[in-house]
C-alpha cells in the first residue's frame, strides 16, 4: 500500500477478531518504530511486546475494558525514561560512537551542552519531553502497521501508575505513555468501520503562509 492510501485505509480498530498478526509484520512495524527520529538521537524509550493472554487479561481492567487488549494479537507498550541522567546520555554517546567508529571525544562540546541542558531541568519536564519522543514512534508503527494491513488502536485510555506497578517499569527507571493493540478488524461486530472517516475541513486545518 502507498501510504496515504494506508491512511485511509486505517482506523482506530474497535473491535478485534482474535487472529494473530504474523512475527514478520510484527518486526517490521517495531522497526519503523525504532527507526524513528529523536531528539539529539537518544532513543529514550522502550517498547515492551506483550503476546502472554494472562498478562493481557490482566491488563485490560487497567485500560478501561477496552476489548483490543485481549482480542488483538500482539499488545505494544511504550515506556519513557523517567528522567535524563547524565549516566543514561553518557551510555548513548559512548554507544553511538563505537557503532560509528569515531574518537572518543568526537563531538565532545556538542555533548556536553546537550549534558547541561537536559541534565539541570526538573525530572517531570525531561520525562514529557521523552514522552514526545516516543510519540513520533507511536506514530510511525501505526503507519507501518497500516501499509502491512494490520489494524491498530491508539491508547491513552489507562491507568499508567497501575500499569507501570504491574510491568514493573518503575524499577527500570521508565512510565509507561502509550499502548498499541496490533490485530485485524471484526468487521461484523465494529461499528466505526461501518462510519465515513471524518477530519477537520482543510481550509480550517491548513494555513499556508508564502
Amino acid at each position: 500500500m502507498q501510504l496515504l492510501e494506508a491512511l485511509n485505509w486505517r482506523y482506530a480498530t474497535k473491535k478485534m477478531n482474535g487472529q494473530p498478526v504474523p512475527e514478520d509484520k510484527v518486526e517490521k512495524i517495531v522497526e519503523a518504530a525504532y527507526l524513528s527520529p529523536t531528539a539529539n538521537g537518544l532513543q529514550p524509550f522502550k517498547i515492551i511486546v506483550i503476546t502472554n493472554p494472562e498478562l493481557k487479561a490482566k491488563i485490560q481492567p487497567i485500560a478501561m475494558n477496552q476489548s483490543q487488549v485481549v482480542d488483538g494479537s500482539h499488545l505494544l507498550v511504550f515506556a519513557v525514561w523517567d528522567n535524563y541522567t547524565e549516566e543514561r546520555l553518557e551510555a548513548v554517546f559512548a554507544w553511538t560512537k563505537q557503532q560509528q567508529g569515531v574518537p572518543p571525544d568526537f563531538l565532545a562540546e556538542y555533548h556536553q551542552r546537550v549534558k547541561n541542558m537536559y541534565i539541570n531541568r526538573p525530572a517531570e519536564v525531561n520525562f514529557q519531553h521523552a514522552a514526545r519522543q516516543a510519540y513520533i514512534a507511536f506514530g510511525l508503527a501505526i503507519a507501518a502497521a497500516a501499509e502491512l494491513q494490520v489494524d491498530t488502536t491508539p491508547m491513552e485510555g489507562f491507568d499508567n501508575k497501575a500499569l507501570d506497578e504491574l510491568l514493573d517499569l518503575p524499577a527500570q527507571g521508565l512510565r509507561s505513555v502509550t499502548l498499541l493493540p496490533l490485530g485485524y478488524r471484526d468487521p461484523e461486530n465494529d461499528w466505526l468501520l461501518k462510519l465515513k472517516k471524518a477530519r477537520t475541513p482543510k481550509e480550517l486545518f491548513l494555513r499556508k503562509i508564502a
